[in-house]
């Protein structure tokens, strides 16, 4: 008998309340590294109505405006127009930061353990990560948060080309939901579409059915695949009716509260640390990425369909206190054989993550919008399959 169910996903533009938070907190993570690759950061702001906090803990050589890096990030963004309370050249600008702990550093610094001859750099903190792959897309990830990131990126283009509605603002979100039979994606069930729209354009009103046409003509039905949208699939368009006050105007942003949005759109499990603002010294990010790598690679070398990888850390210790692959009953041998296997090919030791995966460059504000996983882009290197004939090998 075939089991049929409906899983949903959503997903954020850049104007997004928190999203403005992560990408002030990414761009100054990348200026950090740009001028001091060993930099020390964890950066987190707010931002609500005209003001935005850039707090946090900061190590590094680097000599910066913050002020200034978050303007020109909110500027990037698209926060420009004359009827914006939230505008890059008038929002205030607080900055609080002060330099990392020396409990944390010493737990962090590399140094030689009883014992052992070389040195080695300990996790920045405890903590559960996870990282997952399948089938169901190009991209080796879940289609529900693909499709509602296709949607956003494509939103956000649209607006920033100059060509779309000049009445498209910043704000936005998307959702999308997928019919499965089988544990297989068949068909889309319902999308929604909200984007914040300026009240009047040209001495005229912006109406809704002129934002709904917009939306399903030349959005919806040029980025989802067509053999997924049927005659049942429903379109909810700014359902609210109206979505002119946007932005941290309407909604107070922070930084790190879109983890599954950044992650698997809760098809996989996530350990609950944020990614943005901080440096791959912190494993919340750094093993994310990790077990992103291991668990794409692993069904790219089709040993399963879809793919869970969990480790855990301990704060100043270097080695993983547990490592665990689940794959759902979809493997082609035993999960233990390929934890195995992995074991051989990867090491999950937080030095080794960066240097595997070249991880002291600035580029993390490639990875704030529309997911951390599935780009195609050569500087994510967690998206390489690069480990597959060496697991093959391995088992």
């Amino acid at each position: 008998m075939s089991k049929t169910y409906i899983f949903s996903s959503e997903s954020v533009g850049e104007g997004h309340p928190d999203k403005v938070c992560d990408t002030i907190s990414d761009a100054v993570l990348d200026a950090c590294l740009e001028q001091d690759r060993f930099s020390r950061v964890a950066c987190e702001t707010y931002a609500k109505s005209n003001l935005v906090v850039v707090g946090g803990e900061i190590t590094t050589k680097a000599k910066l405006d913050f002020v200034k890096i978050a303007r020109q990030a909110i500027r990037d963004i698209g926060y420009v127009n004359d009827d914006d309370v939230f505008h890059a050249d008038r929002v205030f600008v607080n900055v609080l930061l002060t330099s990392q702990s020396m409990d944390i550093a010493q737990g962090v610094d590399a140094r030689k353990a009883k014992g052992k001859k070389t040195a080695k750099q300990g996790a920045g903190d405890q903590g559960l990560m996870f990282g997952y792959a399948c089938n169901e897309t190009p991209e080796l990830m879940p289609a529900p948060i693909m499709f509602a990131h296709r949607l956003g990126r494509e939103l956000t283009r649209i607006r920033k080309s100059g060509k779309g509605p000049a009445w498209l603002r910043p704000d936005a979100k998307s959702q999308v939901s997928v019919v499965y039979e089988d544990g297989r994606p068949v068909a889309i069930s319902n999308v929604v579409i909200s984007t914040q729209h300026a009240d009047r354009w040209n001495g005229r009103e912006v109406s809704h059915a002129e934002i709904e046409k917009f939306c399903i003509e030349q959005l919806i039905k040029k980025v989802l695949p067509a053999g997924m949208l049927t005659r049942k699939t429903e379109f909810l368009i700014n359902p609210t009716g109206r979505f002119v006050v946007g932005g941290p105007q309407g909604d107070t942003g922070l930084t790190g509260r879109k983890i599954i949005v950044d992650s698997y759109g809760g098809t996989g499990r996530h350990g609950g640390g944020a990614f943005s603002g901080k440096d791959p010294t912190k494993v919340d990010r750094s093993a994310a990425y990790m077990g992103r790598w291991v668990a794409k690679n692993i069904v790219a070398a089709k040993l399963a369909e879809k793919c869970e990888i969990q480790f855990a850390y301990a704060i100043g210790y270097p080695d993983p206190v547990s490592v665990h692959v689940d794959t759902f009953g979809t493997a082609k041998v035993a999960d233990a054989k390929i934890l195995r296997a992995v074991n051989k090919v990867f090491d999950f030791q937080p030095a080794a993550i960066i240097e595997q995966l070249n991880l002291l460059r600035p580029i993390y504000s490639k990875t704030t919008n529309y997911g951390h996983f599935g780009k195609n882009d050569k500087d994510l290197t967690w998206e390489t399959t690069n480990k597959t004939e060496a697991l093959l090998r391995a088992l």
